[in-house]
């Protein structure tokens, strides 16, 4: 009997080479709309989907596949007699072989300016429908969703038919395929909704971008996924100029960077410095360069072996610089040529290019932690602080240079790991101690990094002081002005040591912890 094959599809990748291989091998082959003019312009002989049903495409093309000659066809099972005898009565003729990859969903939304009618359009509805029906009926049909695939499936029937083994894997790879395509028009139809970004049932779709070498350690399987969707200031739309792969602990630390960067936008050069996902410096300057000599002075030792994020193109005296320590990574909207001969001299070094690596990420955007038997979401963290709700708790105000400080000090600690400490000066850091256990050691170990750049700096604490001990030690250590959110019950506590102290504090209203 004659097997018989339909083919469908909206990638044509490789289609007419894969229904020329089946049809010398036997196969009928059964095509619809663009997918059965493209392979009757290249020589297959091909029979319309209206031939086998009876009935003729409709609605626009919404309706043709949709009919029981061909769902039939599908699910049969070759091995219960009755499915055998029924489709013989009801004169069906079985489909062994289902090819089909689904209307192009994700590239129509993510088109500039897509219409809501369109999107509607390019949901798929008789593909999904028959090539689960082939997936369930795996042990008779080889359903095929990829295209590297195709040369699986000849390969099987040249060798006598295509395994179980083979046919699962196939039927697998379809439900892999569907559920990120209708999470895909959830999560859009979601957004086109305005609905809550977290949901009763979430179901979210990621494209590999990368299988790593390895994850945290070396025992650890990694990859790195990627989130679909136009994002211009994301890790994943980096393009890789020079260097080696990014290992897991590289993504992890440069997204940290990324987030320090994105507060200070691109009015004023900046440069970022960070290490283990902490900020370590952080400058601002007349030019990148002044910015990253900032950066570096901050903490000479802890930027070692860093990841620099800068927004500013990469010129040449800055490149001269920041050739002249080990650095994992470096990010920057763009590098001048110049640029580009001196850093890829250094073998070792990787190169990132993301024009929009400053735009700030937006409130639709979510921040995920895995913990065993579930999932931790949440808005990610785009406030800063209320204006309005910035209150002088002391008796002294700060200066004018002071705030500046304290507002620069403060967009730093909250990329901070809590409990965090950020020292500042002169639009610089001079000290950061992150995630300590208890906030008093946060502030020593800020303090001992900053060493004798401490005198005239200014205090940043990611959350408020249950004691007065970090005054008392800030006292000490000649820091002139605290800001922090404040809420403790002992705040007045610490309000009178900064009042004794002659030192100026000012609470936010908002606390910014990171775990």
């Amino acid at each position: 009997m004659k097997k018989r094959a339909v083919l469908s599809v909206s990638d044509k990748t490789g289609i007419v080479e894969f229904a020329k291989e089946l049809e010398a091998l036997g196969y009928e082959i059964v095509s619809t709309g663009g997918t059965a003019r493209t392979l009757r312009e290249n020589g297959v002989a091909v029979t319309g989907v209206s031939d086998i049903t009876g009935f003729p495409e409709c609605l626009d093309g919404r309706v043709k596949t949709l009919h029981p000659k061909v769902h039939a066809g599908i699910l049969a099972m070759r091995s219960n007699p009755e499915h055998m005898r029924q489709v013989e009565e009801l004169g069906v003729t079985l489909i062994d072989v289902v090819a089909i990859n689904l209307y192009p969903f994700k590239a129509t939304i993510l088109k500039p300016g897509v219409e809501l009618e369109e999107a509607i359009e390019n949901i798929d509805i008789g593909g999904p429908t028959m090539i689960r029906a082939a997936a369930k009926n795996w042990q008779d049909v080889a359903v095929v969703v990829d295209p590297a695939d195709y040369q699986t499936v000849i390969d099987g029937i040249k060798a006598g038919g295509v395994s179980k083994e083979t046919k699962f894997e196939l039927a697998y790879k379809v439900f892999e395929h569907t559920a990120s395509y209708d999470a895909m028009i959830c999560n859009y139809l979601r957004k086109q909704l305005g609905k809550d970004s977290l949901p009763d049932t979430l179901t979210m779709t990621y494209e590999k971008v990368q299988q790593m070498r390895y994850g945290e350690n070396p025992h650890q399987n990694a990859a790195f996924y990627k989130e679909i969707g136009n994002r211009d200031n994301v890790l994943s739309a980096a393009k890789q100029l020079h260097g080696k792969e990014l290992s897991y602990n590289n993504i992890n630390d440069a997204n940290g960077a990324l987030d320090v960067i994105k507060e200070f936008g691109y009015d004023i050069p900046c440069a970022v410095g960070v290490k283990h996902a902490n900020p370590c410096g952080v400058g601002l300057g007349e030019t990148i360069l002044e910015a990253y000599q900032k950066a570096y002075e901050a903490d000479p030792v802890s930027i070692f072996g860093g990841i620099v994020a800068l927004n500013r193109e990469v010129d040449e005296a800055t490149a001269t610089e920041l050739a002249k320590i080990f650095l994992e990574i470096i990010i920057a909207p763009s590098f001048s040529k110049e640029a580009m001969e001196i850093l890829t001299k250094k073998k070792n070094i990787r190169l990132l290019e993301l024009p929009g690596l400053a735009n700030p990420n937006t409130s639709d955007m979510v921040d995920m932690k895995k913990v065993a038997g579930g999932l931790l979401v949440q808005e990610i963290d785009t406030k800063i602080y209320n204006p309005q709700d910035l209150k002088v708790v002391t008796d002294r105000a700060p200066t004018d240079e002071e705030m500046k400080d304290l507002l620069f000090a403060w967009k730093v600690v909250k990329h901070t790991k809590s409990n965090a400490i950020v020292l500042a000066k002169n639009d610089q850091t001079v000290g950061v101690g992150p995630g300590q256990t208890n906030r008093i050691t946060a502030l020593e170990l800020a303090i001992k990094y900053g060493s004798d750049k401490v005198k005239g700096s200014v205090m940043a604490s990611d959350a408020f002081f249950p004691f007065s001990d970090c005054v008392e030690a800030a006292e000490k250590a000649g820091i002139t002005a605290i800001i922090q959110p404040g809420g403790s019950i002992r705040d007045q506590e610490s309000i009178d040591a900064c009042n004794k102290a002659g030192i100026a504090m000012l609470f936010t209203g908002m606390r910014h912890f990171k775990h």
